[in-house]
């Protein structure tokens, strides 16, 4: 990325120390839950990616890895709507339990790698988050603006209302939803990017305009290129200080014809070199401090070979993330091995 101007001199001079200091040990929280939405299948999605090599990849990049297994949610059995929200008290408790996880994977030192489950799952792990990190940053990829409220959602799904949560700004927008009295919303307008968006309602539009959110729609990447996004996503966000970054990644940001195991599937979405830039440009800061991956849904591939290539595709994801790079590693070999005088050719 051509970074230009004062944020380009900042990162140039932090960017060494900043990757020094980030933390070389992963931690994996696994998050099998699908109460934010109504396609079953969803709460497979940590095992499915695991299944794909995720840990054996990280391991690979020289992280020490810590997979702390899948948290353990309960459905609660009367669990009325509120107005047209389902299961809004079994949503909040997961999240509850979701950011006292990450709370404690943060706090310990690790970058967390949070592993969905459905989209709503990012209300806790950005709240869990926040409470050591309370100056971070969110960037939001995604085909949708998840930040609809109670009164603006078509469906009533959790999982396209996790950002309004979120945001002071919408404090006094949203109800008071049973099972979240635990949490207070703490983010800023702006301090959000979208990128990916291709799907949004009618509330959620007036929402992004009215709060001057920035975003990056699919046109938007279209017109000026992944690379000039980026940079403006991270201007945005750090020119003004660093400061951790939280990635929030639903797979459906993909199209469908490289992500097709998933809840919610729209037509014209990222393609693989679009979105594997993003998660490297975000490795370049040095500052990415959790990551979520969700909405892999290994029950809706139409073939197996729809599902390896979902789960394939959110464990590149990962890595990218984490400093794979398209031009090799470069952990095996820190320089270039010499023979010793005393190889000799055996026959």
């Amino acid at each position: 990325m051509a970074l230009r101007g004062p944020l380009s001199r900042l990162l140039r001079s932090t960017l060494s120390s900043s990757q020094q200091n980030r933390s070389q040990s992963v931690a994996i929280l696994g998050a099998p839950f699908s109460k934010g939405q109504k396609r079953r299948g969803v709460e497979h999605g940590p095992k499915a990616i695991r299944d794909a090599g995720l840990v054996e990849r990280l391991s690979n990049l020289d992280y020490a890895v810590h997979d702390f297994g899948d948290l353990t949610f309960k459905h609660l059995e009367k669990d009325e709507h509120f107005m047209h929200v389902p299961f809004p008290r079994t949503v909040g408790r997961a999240n509850q339990l979701l950011s006292g996880a990450v709370s404690g994977a943060v706090g310990a030192g690790h970058t967390c790698i949070m592993l969905g489950g459905d989209h709503s799952l990012a209300i806790g792990s950005v709240e869990g988050h926040a409470q050591h990190c309370p100056d971070l940053c969110l960037i939001w990829v995604d085909a949708h603006a998840d930040i609809n409220t109670p009164l603006t959602s078509p469906s009533g799904n959790l999982h396209g209302q996790s950002v309004a949560f979120l945001l002071k700004d919408l404090q006094n927008k949203m109800p008071e939803v049973p099972g979240f009295s635990w949490m207070k919303p703490f983010l800023s307008a702006r301090d959000l990017v979208y990128i990916g968006l291709r799907d949004v309602d009618p509330g959620e539009h007036i929402i992004l305009k009215t709060l001057g959110i920035q975003y990056f729609s699919m046109r938007d990447i279209d017109r000026m290129g992944i690379q000039r996004v980026m940079e403006v996503t991270l201007d945005h966000l750090l020119a003004r200080k660093q400061r951790p970054i939280h990635l929030s990644f639903d797979i459906d940001a993909f199209d469908p014809s490289l992500a097709p195991a998933t809840g919610t599937p729209v037509n014209g979405g990222l393609t693989y070199r679009e979105g594997i830039y993003v998660t490297e440009e975000i490795h370049n800061t040095g500052l990415l401090s959790v990551m979520d991956v969700v909405e892999v849904n290994p029950t809706l591939g139409a073939t197996p070979e729809a599902v390896e290539a979902t789960t394939s595709l959110a464990v590149d994801v990962i890595a990218s993330a984490l400093g794979q790079t398209r031009e090799g590693a470069h952990v095996a070999f820190p320089k270039i091995p010499e023979p010793k005088e005393d190889t000799e050719l055996r026959l």
